[in-house]
């Protein structure tokens, strides 16, 4: 009888390891502070970057299709947001900046292929530094530690802002929103793509889409989540915007991205057991969080919302 449980029993046991060291290790929101810290650790760990390459947004997949190399889904997504908010009619040599730039993939895409000048920033001096070390001389890219709600540019300093999946982090949407359309001169462009949760207040979640929401906060440095519809409304009124703005849901197009991002743990395996054991939890610690994430954006409790506007 024992023989038959247990593989039931260490499965369990696994599950229960797992569990606790996620609660130890949680990631809560509590300034601007502990979203630094958290992403100086994932930077310095090397860990996403060995995985997922340069992008740590997810993937572009048309009409969903799977077969594609995860690393340039994320590619093709720098393209197809440019392309669908109109940044790729922008003359070489315009002004952008890239708000949450991360190691400054997406920067260095927009430099490279459509010959902008990028400047971009984030909370984290480990992601200024390792996007320093990744660009390559002659890039026209600047990186510098800059809060996204207080940005210390002057009012109309870009031809365009561009920012992808930061917004989430921002406790204050209002105030991002703000610091964006004020920075963009007028006329100019704002592409903007975010997870985003469902209106929650038009539809409440369950007991159990409440324990999602709170894993999906607390482990990755989020203070909340606000619909498509909220945040567009917010761009609409915001006294720097023209009130012409775009938004739609890429949920179909982005989904494949989380079980490639599990999948390329397998793809690989060199790239996490080279960095010691110490990767190899870290790396498990992070699959619940995305399964669920998997599970919200497929069942609507989460959408990923991209806007397009005009300063």
């Amino acid at each position: 009888m024992f023989e038959l449980l247990f593989p039931f029993f260490l499965i369990f046991l696994f599950s229960l390891v797992l569990s606790i060291i996620w609660r130890i290790s949680a990631r809560k929101y509590i300034s601007s502070g502990t979203v630094a810290s958290a992403y100086d650790a994932w930077t310095k760990d090397k860990l996403l970057e060995r995985l997922w390459g340069e992008h740590i947004h997810l993937g572009f997949y048309p009409s969903g299709t799977k077969n594609i190399d995860f690393r340039k889904a994320k590619v093709q997504f720098v393209h197809e947001l440019a392309k669908w908010s109109g940044l790729d009619k922008l003359p070489k040599g315009s002004r952008i900046l890239d708000v949450g730039c991360g190691i400054g993939g997406s920067s260095r895409i927009l430099a490279e292929y459509y010959g902008f000048n990028v400047t971009g920033i984030t909370i984290s001096p480990a992601q200024v530094k390792r996007a320093r070390e990744l660009t390559a001389n002659g890039v026209n890219c600047n990186f510098q530690v800059m809060d996204a709600l207080d940005l210390k540019f002057e009012d109309g300093s870009f031809d365009a802002v561009w920012s992808v999946e930061a917004g989430a982090h921002m406790n204050d949407k209002n105030k991002f929103a703000d610091e964006m359309l004020r920075t963009v001169r007028p006329g100019g462009y704002l592409a903007l793509a975010d997870w985003n949760s469902r209106n929650l207040e038009a539809y409440p979640p369950s007991f159990f889409e409440k324990l999602v929401l709170k894993q999906l906060l607390e482990q990755w440095v989020h203070p909340n989540f606000i619909s498509i519809n909220e945040f567009a409304k917010i761009l609409k009124t915001n006294k720097n915007s023209s009130g012409r703005v775009i938004s739609e849901n890429w949920n179909s197009y982005t989904n494949p991205s989380w079980y490639d991002s599990i999948i390329e743990g397998i793809r690989r395996p060199s790239a996490i057991f080279s960095l010691g054991p110490i990767a190899i939890v870290k790396s498990l610690r992070e699959i619940p969080t995305i399964l669920l994430m998997n599970w919200a954006f497929k069942k609507g409790l989460m959408e990923f919302g991209v806007f397009k506007c005009r300063g």
